[in-house]
């Protein structure tokens, strides 16, 4: 398959200005300005192909979103190189910009006061697309969606589920080759997360373009990705399957419970002790021992606020990086 996507030494800086609180320290910083360089994304040498769906994992703040920034042209590197579909993506060519897309799920991209519809018409004209093609589109993609009843709608009228999928049509509607999706299930439901995995496994299973997707969620990435880069502190620490990185890595679930009183004797669960006097409590266990560690939990008396959450990214990170680490040491001392 052709490369669709490359990066060679792709870096990105950040100079920031330290300021002292209070008016003094404004003033003084006119003349006594101190300066903080942060490194948001590291020299990074990437190759994608086309029609490759790639998922790019990482904490908040790890480069992520400065990368898609970067190969769709909104920022400028500041060393190194990219090449998106055999274009510079600074230069921002119109050429280009008919040919990729970027939709960011924490920003709005269209129009707040104006209904859908409206709003897909003015990007049919931006363009330059068919308007029986465009409208016809729209009505594919709406119903493939399950929203047509809320096209004609405000977009500030909607819920966060409909805008999302708005913005889902608005972004696909010249039908680019090349999307980065970033956040897209960010703040949705069960039901929602599950009907926009859907849809974009269906449109890329169809349509065929090149996704790069972050997302702090790993069933979104497990569902969709054929590839996973793992991104922290702004370098790639890990490129390769899912199932690879799910293998090296014990990804856990949180569980964290109350009781209305206090343990009267220590309990254990899945090997981690629950010490006695105490009435909150959180516990870790691997999704296949998930069902017997609550089978266990809900065996004590007045268990109540019980929830499940996924471990947060930077200590699976945190544990990843340490396992790759005691693997490196063990083949050197061999």
């Amino acid at each position: 398959m052709p490369v669709a996507i490359e990066t060679q030494q792709l870096c990105r800086k950040y100079v920031t200005y330290d300021k002292p609180e209070g008016f003094l320290a404004s003033v003084s910083g006119l003349w006594n300005r101190k300066y903080t360089e942060k490194i948001a994304l590291e020299p990074t040498t990437l190759g994608i192909e086309s029609g490759q769906i790639v998922g790019l994992v990482g904490a908040n703040g790890a480069g992520k979103t400065t990368l898609l920034k970067l190969l769709s042209g909104l920022i400028h590197p500041s060393s190194g190189s990219a090449s998106v579909l055999g274009y510079n993506p600074s230069l921002r060519q119109n050429d280009y910009l008919r040919r990729i897309s970027i939709l960011l799920g924490q920003k709005n991209q269209l129009w707040w006061d104006i209904p859908a519809l409206d709003s897909f018409a003015l990007l049919t004209e931006i363009y330059d697309i068919d308007r029986a093609e465009a409208q016809k589109r729209v009505k594919d993609l709406s119903q493939m969606l399950d929203c047509e009843h809320v096209l004609k709608t405000q977009l500030r009228r909607l819920s966060l589920g409909e805008r999302m999928k708005m913005e889902m049509i608005g972004a696909l509607l010249h039908k680019p080759e090349v999307l980065f999706l970033d956040e897209p299930t960010i703040g949705l439901d069960i039901v929602a997360q599950a009907t926009v995995r859907k849809f974009l496994s269906e449109y890329v299973q169809n349509q065929g373009p090149t996704v790069i997707l972050t997302s702090h969620y790993m069933d979104d990435i497990a569902q969709l990705a054929d590839r996973l880069l793992l991104i922290s502190k702004g370098g790639l620490v890990y490129d390769g399957t899912v199932e690879g990185f799910t293998e090296k890595t014990d990804i856990a679930q949180k569980i964290t419970f109350s009781l209305k009183e206090k343990l009267s004797s220590d309990f254990e669960v899945n090997g981690q002790l629950l010490k006695a006097g105490a009435q909150s409590f959180g516990l870790s266990a691997k999704t296949e021992d998930l069902a017997m560690a609550l089978t266990k939990v809900l065996t004590l008396p007045n268990v109540h606020d019980l929830k499940i959450e996924e471990v947060d990214f930077e200590e699976v990170i945190h544990t990843f990086l340490q396992t790759e680490s005691r693997v490196r040491k063990t083949s050197h001392t061999v």
